[in-house]
């Protein structure tokens, strides 16, 4: 089974291609000069297809970041991936941000997985042995720093870092890892799609994950 899959949502771009549990290509795209990562999602993959000599009719299952993370970022792949998964009429998985970044946890704690989502707010989220104990959720900081920390893991971003630092949490800060969050992510759609039902993951059920409004910006030609 080879499984295509690709993340724009988080601090870089990511797309891999496996068959059968074995990786053929492990792409990590960061912005280049002007141009934010996202860009480079449509070349890379026509690139990885050539250089295994394949098309796009060869691949079954996409998988994506639905997010959250960057709303331009969900955007790209969300899009590129409902596209083409209907043309194709293959399946396709949607996994949150949160969830792949839980796979940095190679411990048998439990994974806490807090990332900025500005204006005081945290996206949150906790997994244990491998299962989500809470869904991704907006969690006001009063609230975050209320949570038990106990004996878990936490992966966060910079800024969640040094909000947590006020109650003397230590994290983990993905950026500063490095981890190859897109075969994380291919893992993780492997797994879901031999356990799932044949109607499961059709492409017109996927959907962004916003757990906040996407930002609006008005022009001055609008305003006046």
């Amino acid at each position: 089974m080879k499984i295509l899959t690709f993340d724009t949502s988080l601090d870089k771009t990511y797309v891999t291609l496996s068959d059968n549990s074995v990786f053929l290509a492990d792409e990590i795209i960061e912005n280049h000069n002007e141009k934010y990562h996202s860009a480079f999602l449509i070349p890379t993959i026509v690139s990885i297809l050539k250089n295994n000599k394949l098309t796009m009719q060869d691949i079954d299952v996409i998988g994506t970041n639905i997010g959250p993370g960057s709303f331009t970022g969900i955007r790209a792949c969300v899009t590129v991936a409902r596209v083409m998964a209907q043309q194709l009429d293959i399946p396709l998985v949607g996994v949150s941000s949160l969830e792949i970044l839980s796979k940095i946890n190679n411990s048998l704690k439990k994974t806490v997985v807090v990332l900025d989502a500005r204006k005081q707010q945290f996206y949150t989220a906790i997994y244990e042995n491998g299962k989500e104990v809470q869904q991704p959720k907006l969690t006001p900081k009063e609230d975050l720093l209320k949570l038990s920390f106990e004996n878990s893991c936490v992966i966060s971003d910079e800024v969640s870092h040094e909000v947590l630092k006020e109650i003397s949490v230590d994290t983990q800060i993905y950026t500063r890892i490095n981890a190859d969050l897109g075969k994380y992510l291919n893992n993780i759609v492997s797994q879901k799609i031999s356990a799932a039902r044949k109607d499961e993951y059709l492409w017109a059920k996927l959907k962004p994950l916003y757990l906040q409004a996407p930002p609006v910006t008005i022009s001055a030609k609008n305003k006046n």
